[in-house]
């Protein structure tokens, strides 16, 4: 009995902890350059007199889906679509280098170019700072170059830095991505950019909702399950109780 009633609650937790990653992916469905969580369950030995016949089942997380999203045409100067595998190095919040896929940049009230929620974008030779009132154009290969009323042509003020992983990233609770070793990656020369388009969410909402669909239905069941364990221990204890 107690075998039914561990296995229907360690089933309907792993139901609801997969609810939790598909509400997460739905939610960001048109988030630009978001890259689809995945998800796993892995089994760990319960430690102890009596338990080595039993099993947690743990959530793992396997990492993202590094297919692309669907580009979508800007044509806004400031907009950018990493190509292939090229990442865009910005500053974290705490400080640290990150990447993202996200391309809508902005210039900030201290010149600074950074993305629209203004975590600042990382240049290959720091900072990118715009003149006062200039024109921007990020080139294929990442160069950013300004024109201003008193220059007749655009000049270079910078590089953004692309880099171009070899192993899969890990995704922060911030939502940004960085190297599994912690370390700061290479800028990739090679890497390149489309300007005036963005990359858009590699989440399919159709599956998703599907998953969360069967997702729902496998905790009812395990629910279900649960309910049965617990008539029969009632009707089990009655009739011990009678005897």
């Amino acid at each position: 009995m107690d075998r039914m009633i561990y296995l229907s609650m360690a089933g309907a937790k792993a139901a609801m902890q997969r609810q939790d990653v598909l509400s997460n992916n739905l939610a960001n469905v048109s988030t630009n350059g978001f890259r689809e969580e995945l998800q796993a369950f892995r089994a760990v030995p319960v430690r102890g007199d009596g338990a080595s016949t039993r099993a947690y089942a743990l959530e793992t997380s396997v990492g993202y889906n590094n297919a692309p999203g669907v580009e979508q045409v800007t044509e806004r100067p400031l907009d950018v679509a990493m190509k292939g595998n090229a990442w865009l190095a910005v500053q974290g919040l705490d400080g640290t280098e990150a990447y993202t896929r996200a391309g809508a940049l902005d210039v900030n009230s201290d010149g600074l170019l950074v993305l629209r929620n203004g975590l600042q974008v990382q240049g290959d030779g720091g900072p990118i700072q715009a003149p006062p009132n200039s024109q921007l154009t990020i080139g294929a290969d990442g160069t950013v170059s300004a024109k201003t009323a008193d220059s007749p042509r655009s000049v270079p003020i910078g590089k953004l830095k692309l880099v171009t992983p070899t192993a899969p990233l890990q995704r922060g609770d911030d939502g940004l991505f960085r190297a599994a070793d912690g370390n700061d990656l290479e800028a990739d020369p090679t890497a390149r950019l489309q300007d005036g388009a963005l990359e858009g969410s590699n989440v399919s909402p159709v599956e998703t909702m599907v998953s969360m669909i069967a997702a729902a239905r496998q905790f009812e069941q395990q629910m279900k399950l649960l309910q049965i364990a617990q008539t029969q221990g009632q009707e089990s204890s009655k009739l011990l109780s009678e005897s």
